[in-house]
């Protein structure tokens, strides 16, 4: 059996945040005897990612992702449990381990503002030790992948976000690294410029069979690369599985889209089926309980003059809005 190239086991992360009263005596007093609260980021959180897998680490702002991201990249020393990357720990940043793994943050420039991104790449080579034949190839696959043409040749601060980002991506990647932990890596940009870094990441996956570890908000992402996704909620793990079982578990509702006849109907004669979400294109788009879907579609068809009706999931959006938005204590553990 393969060995999982990512392997955490019960990884619990806690900060001890200072906290004190407003106040000119408050802030005296601190300076003497500091209160402090503890925060567990991450809370007792387990799971493996085998070698070539794309997985998508999903939850809300603040629930963790970002800080097991660190964690596994050697940026933060856990707390307790085990955390395991290629076989290393990755607090102890042995310069093996650094050679393997590469942390994309959508928010964070590695980049040298004022000089080319080719000035950059160098300097990268030359911290990576990357022989300068192989690096000359793979920065000409990654221009060809990434379409980076003349950008690498421009000052970074004269780059687009999406240029810019490309160019990041780029140059995280030039020592080919095993492991990708990808944090946001398509934030602010346009739909052009997510798709094709999507491409990018698919592509350079299936050629150097690189395992991802991918968050992001953009479900087109998710939906475009992760045939798994592990939901952290509040610090826990609340559901590890496939992308299609997530709706399945968490999604209440249904949709029906209702195509009506020759002859119009009003809104409010359909609202009487379910909640009305949308009317374009000639078509109603209701959502109606899980349980209820079946019975609502027999009464449309035989009470009303339509043409055509169809059942649907709704977008995994609302899937994960749902967990998103429901109290801790409420979520039900995986």
């Amino acid at each position: 059996m393969t060995s999982p190239v990512i392997e955490i086991e019960h990884l619990v992360k806690t900060y001890h945040v200072p906290e004190r009263e407003p106040g000119l005596r408050a802030a005296l007093v601190s300076l003497i005897k500091r209160k402090t609260r503890e925060v567990k980021a991450v809370h007792d959180i387990s799971f493996q990612v085998q070698p070539g897998e794309i997985v998508g680490f999903l939850g809300p702002n603040g629930a963790g992702k970002t800080t097991t991201l660190k964690t596994l990249s050697g940026l933060l020393y856990p707390t307790s449990g085990k955390v395991e990357v290629l076989n290393y720990q990755p607090s102890k940043r042995e310069r093996a381990f650094l050679r393997q793994i590469t942390l994309v943050m959508g928010q964070r420039n590695q980049l040298v503002w004022d000089i080319p991104a080719a000035d950059s790449f160098e300097l990268n080579r030359a911290i990576y030790g990357i022989p300068e034949t192989e690096f000359r190839q793979t920065l000409q696959e990654l221009v060809e992948l990434l379409d980076l043409g003349p950008l690498i040749t421009k000052p970074v601060r004269n780059l687009s976000l999406g240029e810019r980002m490309k160019c990041e991506i780029a140059g995280a990647l030039l020592h080919r690294p095993k492991v990708l932990f990808l944090d946001e890596p398509t934030i602010g940009l346009d739909v052009t410029a997510q798709r094709r870094i999507r491409e990018f990441i698919r592509e350079y996956n299936a050629r150097y069979g690189a395992s991802v570890l991918l968050t992001s908000h953009y479900m087109a992402d998710v939906e475009a690369l992760c045939k798994r996704v592990i939901v952290i909620h509040h610090g826990r793990i609340i559901f590890d599985g496939q992308l299609s079982a997530l709706v399945d578990r968490f999604n209440v509702n249904k949709t029906i889209i209702v195509r009506p006849g020759d002859e119009p109907i009003e809104t409010a004669r359909i609202a009487q089926y379910g909640e009305v979400i949308s009317e374009e294109n000639g078509q109603i788009t209701l959502k109606v309980p899980r349980d209820q879907a079946t019975r609502v579609t027999t009464r449309l068809l035989t009470e009303l003059p339509i043409t055509d009706v169809s059942i649907a999931d709704p977008p995994i959006e609302d899937a994960i809005e749902q967990i998103f938005a429901t109290p801790d204590e409420a979520v039900p553990a995986n």
